[in-house]
């Protein structure tokens, strides 16, 4: 496997903390000959028409791709026109400080003079004096992807720096994560220095024990889309971790306990729901786990053809439809952004979310407890 694709941008969060895992899926990918998934190839339809748009939108030459895309819908239109509006805006922006600001588009962006053969595609990269500024555009609606040192895009920040620091006045590098589907744009800033030091301190230690096969392996967050999560054996062990508490019931347990069982369930779940797939997908080949057996799970009545149900019934004198309002994603999409907030803006409100607990470290504020309304 080419070594670009063993260090890439795309998965630093996970082998800059778990170093020997590059390796591993690099040999993962080998055996199972992994095909992009359909997700994969929509994000990459809406990275081919986002290319487009900012192009035109600047003055460049640019074929419109639009028929070649599979996956081309209203919504992919309008993400891809909040991008280009976004990056404009950016542009303009580092124009009042820059008479001539450079904005690249799908730039190949080298950063192996810290990372072995490392290098990736920049989506917008704009250039001026004072600031640089990295954006990235994410179609995927499944995972909130946040900037906050974002590792991908401190390495695209670095491959910038090496085409254009010296040449411009740069002192800070601004990241952006620009996630439509997730009404997410998010935005990180850092001295220019401070994104020296890290990569002369952890990226570039990090990368060649990578590249090494070398290294610690690491548990955590980043294991999400690690090939041999399932059977990682150090993922294992930290999960079960847990069965010091021999699953007790909370009442048993100090307040102290059941904040450690808290810290790390979500992560017990996630583990042995890839576990159990990975098992179920091995038995479908032939593997024999003794005390389980494959069998057919529930399933639902389905019509086999829906044209002739709805004739037979209209032919008995009524009516097999229901009437349905669109809901407000499918409606957004019929009438435009636009439109609909014009339309239906005071017709919509938002209910109070379920409570739920999370660790402090998320971004949600806090909501009151029936101990604090009883102090008030």
């Amino acid at each position: 496997m080419a070594a670009h694709a063993l260090l890439s941008a795309s998965s630093s969060h996970r082998w800059i903390n778990c170093p020997p895992s590059a390796k591993l899926n690099a040999e993962a990918e080998k055996v199972n000959c992994e095909t992009n998934s359909e997700y994969a190839k929509q994000g990459t339809d809406a990275h081919a028409l986002c290319e487009y748009k900012l192009k035109i939108a600047i003055g460049m030459e640019s074929t419109d791709p639009t028929e070649n895309l599979s996956f081309y819908d209203e919504e992919m239109e309008r993400c891809a026109e909040e991008y280009k509006n976004f990056c404009l805006s950016v542009n303009q922006e580092t124009q009042k400080t820059c008479k001539d600001p450079v904005i690249l588009i799908e730039e190949k962006l080298d950063f192996s003079n810290y990372v072995p053969n490392g290098f990736g595609t920049g989506d917008c990269v704009i250039i001026g004096d004072g600031t640089l500024h990295v954006i990235d555009y994410k179609h995927g609606q499944g995972v909130e992807v946040l900037a906050d040192h974002n590792p991908q895009m401190m390495c695209y920040a670095l491959g910038a720096l090496n085409l254009y620091d010296g040449i411009y006045d740069i002192d800070n590098v601004s990241m952006t994560i620009f996630q439509p589907r997730r009404e997410n744009i998010s935005t990180f800033v850092m001295e220019k220095d401070g994104l020296y030091t890290w990569a002369e301190t952890v990226l570039a230690p990090r990368a060649k024990l990578a590249f090494d096969g070398e290294g610690e392996f690491m548990a955590g967050d980043h294991c999400r889309f690690c090939k041999v999560k399932a059977t990682c054996r150090k993922r294992m062990e930290q999960n079960m971790g847990l069965a010091k508490y021999d699953f007790e019931m909370p009442v048993t347990l100090e307040d102290a306990e059941i904040s450690i069982v808290l810290s790390k369930v979500d992560e017990l779940v996630s583990w042995a729901t890839d576990v159990k797939e990975y098992a179920l997908q091995q038995a479908m080949s032939g593997v024999h786990y003794d005390g389980f057996k494959v069998v057919e799970g529930r399933s639902v009545r389905k019509y086999t053809d829906e044209e002739k149900v709805a004739e037979t019934v209209i032919s008995n004198g009524q009516n097999p439809y229901e009437k349905k309002l669109l809901g407000i994603t499918a409606m957004t999409a019929l009438l435009g952004k636009k439109q609909f907030n014009e339309l239906l803006g005071d017709l919509v409100y938002k209910p109070e979310g379920k409570p739920t607990l999370v660790p402090e470290s998320d971004k949600r504020p806090e909501i009151k407890t029936a101990k604090e309304d009883f102090n008030d």
